[in-house]
């Protein structure tokens, strides 16, 4: 993957991430993981969104990076899961009114990654956003973890979803947990809409803001 440049346009020599998460504390939050999901990865990943865990004081920088694992431990088991695991699902994710079709096959475009990038269009923008071609090779999140890690950042810090903001700036914006939420799956879990899955994202966020020694904060709940 291209090394995205920091803000200051200095090169990242460290991911931030490393400055918020050490790779005892992700084992810590992920130690039945599939090996496939590593911590040198995710901080390959984060040099395209050098704002990610690296925006804000350091409680706000280690609020998100726990926000984020977070969603992604609930999206994918804690790691367990790098597909989506129900086959007959995955002809759902090719939407044919868009112009670009669905080259790689109608199947292909089902959940994959840190927080299950699906549909052809959401590989199409993510690929586009991070310099690579997911449009006919989305198979590539799968192989690459690098690739599957940026995806769920790419998600993280450029789409509000079903919600108003993206997770990043609900984070560092002090809108709270429950905002990153929202923005991927709206009523679905929000406002009565599932609160059991909710309350599930809610357990690991607290859970994982212990691990990284920081305050979960308000609005956690959506």
């Amino acid at each position: 993957m291209p090394a995205a440049s920091a803000e200051d346009g200095a090169p990242h020599t460290v991911s931030p991430m490393r400055l918020v998460l050490g790779e005892a504390q992700f084992d810590r939050m992920f130690p039945d993981r599939d090996p496939f999901f590593t911590y040198q990865g995710l901080l390959d990943a984060t040099r395209s969104y050098p704002g990610f865990a690296h925006t804000g004081s350091l409680l706000v920088r280690r609020q998100e990076a726990a926000a984020f694992l977070a969603n992604v431990s609930h999206e994918t088991g804690a790691l367990v899961y790098k597909v989506n695991q129900n086959p007959a699902s995955y002809p759902v994710f090719c939407d044919d009114t868009q112009p670009f079709g669905c080259p790689a096959g109608r199947d292909a475009y089902y959940g994959r990654g840190a927080i299950m990038l699906s549909w052809n269009f959401n590989y199409k923008a993510a690929g586009d956003a991070l310099g690579l071609d997911l449009l006919n090779d989305p198979w590539l999140v799968e192989r690459d973890p690098a690739v599957a890690w940026a995806t769920a950042l790419w998600y993280w810090n450029t789409q509000t979803g079903p919600g108003t903001m993206t997770g990043h700036d609900a984070i560092v914006h002090h809108e709270g947990f429950g905002e990153t939420i929202r923005s991927l799956n709206g009523t679905a879990e929000c406002d009565g809409g599932n609160p059991d899955q909710m309350r599930h994202r809610v357990t690991l966020y607290r859970q994982y803001t212990r691990i990284l020694h920081t305050l979960p904060g308000p609005g956690q709940t959506c």
